[in-house]
């Protein structure tokens, strides 16, 4: 299995993709959108952001499991991690997006 941007729509009828990892996991999950071009301009923000270190954001949830959000070079978060139950785990996370962010295609599902 590749990795890939996958692109849906909600219930609500807004798009938002996930990039997945070679493993088929999700490892970033984007904000909602209205239009279905606004989110392949997410994708692009992934792309250009994701090998940067120096892009993402490490925050603990309010009970305590470790997350990451990855932001765009003008602080906009263009992502979301999932909760991890341990910082180690977050590590692998944000690895897994600089490594696959730039070179994943999109699909639609």
């Amino acid at each position: 299995m590749t990795a890939q941007y996958r692109l849906s729509i909600a219930a609500n009828g807004q798009h938002y993709f996930n990039l997945t990892a070679e493993n088929n996991e999700i490892v970033l999950t984007s904000e909602m959108y209205v239009s279905k071009a606004s989110a392949q301009v997410g994708v692009e923000s992934v792309r250009a952001n994701g090998p940067m270190p120096e892009r993402y954001e490490r925050r603990e949830s309010a009970d305590g499991k470790a997350y990451f959000v990855l932001k765009a070079a003008n602080g906009e978060v263009v992502g979301t991690s999932e909760m991890y139950n341990s910082t180690a785990a977050m590590e692998n996370g944000i690895e897994a997006v600089m490594r696959v962010a730039a070179g994943s295609q999109l699909v639609e599902v």
